[in-house]
């Protein structure tokens, strides 16, 4: 070998031994991957529109969070309405907005000035489509069983077991 070559191939030995630890360093701290937003919708574009002019009107927003957005200026510890759909149909929404007393559907412990208001009063028409809309709010199944997991535990203070 030539004198220059042997520096060379060393070089060439040195840079790729660094190339290698450097990809084994970065590969070593990769992190699980981001599972992204659970929360979507089934509803078309219409019924998402016209049932967020009834979410305004109603100021639904003043205790419900939606798509993750909460009134700040309320501190109602009302649910998301975020998968909604994945735990209740439409059906039993639409029966739930058209009772006149929610709470005997589904009680509340909160004080009475927090509770579900009664949507009996509202157009048929506005309350058909409010329970399609709440329906249409699903989540990513590996997310509800997280909150199912998350939920059990807190209230039981047990370990969840499925």
């Amino acid at each position: 070998m030539k004198k220059g070559e042997k520096g060379i191939l060393i070089g060439i030995a040195v840079f790729s031994i660094t190339m290698m630890l450097a990809q084994g360093i970065m590969i070593s701290q990769e992190t699980e991957k981001d599972p992204g937003i659970p929360f979507y919708s089934t509803a078309p574009k219409e019924v998402q529109l016209q049932a967020s002019v009834l979410y305004k009107k109603y100021d639904c927003r003043d205790c419900h969070s939606l798509w993750g957005l909460r009134n700040i200026m309320q501190a109602v510890p009302a649910p998301s309405l975020d998968g909604m759909g994945s735990l209740r149909s439409e059906e039993w929404l639409y029966t739930y907005f058209s009772a006149e007393d929610p709470q005997a559907i589904l009680p509340s412990r909160l004080k009475p000035r927090f509770r579900m208001p009664s949507f009996s009063h509202l157009p048929e028409s506005e309350r058909r489509l409010l329970a399609r809309y709440v329906a249409s709010l699903k989540v990513e199944d590996w997310y509800l069983k997280e909150t199912q997991k998350a939920a059990y535990e807190k209230l039981t203070g047990e370990e969840y077991k499925p």
